[in-house]
């Protein structure tokens, strides 16, 4: 009448396996897009923008300061400083195909070194904005802020998705 424990490898063999399964699962809500329409999510990043500082900016400009053509995405929504001395601005872009994602981050970064070079020297708080700006991928979106509030615009971003 001895009965027998499971011994420390049995348990441990469980323990691990619920772990993993743990881990999976928060890497999926963690890195997986939305099924939120752009339209849902570009009106809550746009409600929550300074509009006193940064105003909605169109195709063509879009085009000239990131090299993209708005066309060719599902939706993008880009707000910039009127000001020429001013390196705020806000991008969102919903990519139509997975193989987009890097050329808009790789456009994005692109766009940023060009404003550092261009603000070097006369113009630090702004070198330092560009520094600090927030950008984030998530699934088919993809965020880029460039603002004293960038910290704010992007955890605004991902609660709406």
């Amino acid at each position: 009448m001895t009965s027998k424990k499971p011994g420390i490898a049995y348990i441990m063999k469980y323990v691990v396996f619920v772990l993993i399964i743990g881990f999976v699962v928060l890497l999926m809500l963690f890195m997986s897009g939305s099924n939120k329409p752009f339209e849902e999510v570009s009106k809550s990043v746009e409600d929550s923008l300074d509009t006193e500082a940064l105003t909605v900016q169109d195709a063509a400009l879009f085009k000239r300061n990131f090299g993209l053509n708005a066309a060719d995405y599902t939706g993008v929504m880009y707000y910039s400083s009127g000001a020429n001395m001013s390196a705020e601005e806000v991008l969102l872009v919903k990519v139509k195909r997975d193989s987009q994602v890097q050329e808009v981050v790789d456009a994005i970064d692109e766009r940023i070194q060009s404003r550092i070079n261009d603000f070097e020297g006369y113009a630090p708080d702004e070198v330092k904005l560009l520094q600090d700006a927030g950008q984030s991928v998530r699934g088919t979106y993809i965020f880029y802020a460039c603002s004293p509030d960038a910290d704010r615009y992007l955890s605004i971003f991902s609660g709406s998705l």
